[in-house]
């Protein structure tokens, strides 16, 4: 289940940050942080990792990728097209964790099943927005939104 969405700036904050699960980023002009997780047309992405740093490691690569430090998060890439001040992102970004309690270091039945539930359960996620609103988020639909490493100004800063 997921937890309650937080402001981008206190993602770090949420329960079970360091393990790995699915994350959903809504951009909105509306104040989310600390309401209940709920299905909205303000998801803009939805990601998810079995790293051994968790969602903590992959939304900072997110964060890394957004504010034009490095680009390690195609999804980011994706959203910092649309979404070039850095600023204004924060201002209106929040986010919500289901993490799955599971040690990726550890190869054992265990930690792979729950590994491939992370898996199956970022697919699950992509159904139900996709059944709520006729589509994938945003910035998951690689079709209709290009990357921001791709541009021909990106290329030649």
């Amino acid at each position: 289940m997921f937890s309650r969405w937080a402001s981008w700036s206190e993602r770090n904050s949420l329960p079970g940050i360091g393990c790995p699960g699915v994350y959903a980023i809504a951009i909105s002009r509306k104040l989310l942080s600390g309401k209940s997780f709920s299905w909205t047309s303000d998801i803009v992405y939805i990601g998810m990792t079995c790293a051994k740093g968790g969602l903590k490691s992959r939304l900072g690569q997110f964060e890394s990728t957004i504010s034009g430090r490095r680009n390690l998060h195609g999804g980011a890439d994706r959203v910092r097209f649309k979404h070039k001040a850095y600023g204004k992102f924060v201002a209106r970004a929040f986010v919500a964790i289901w993490s799955v309690k599971c040690s990726p270091a550890v190869i054992n039945s265990i930690s792979l099943r729950a590994m491939g539930r992370v898996a199956e359960l970022e697919y699950t996620c992509w159904a139900v927005f996709h059944d709520k609103f006729g589509a994938l988020p945003e910035f998951n639909d690689k079709a209709k939104s290009p990357k921001h490493s791709k541009r021909k100004s990106a290329r030649a800063a």
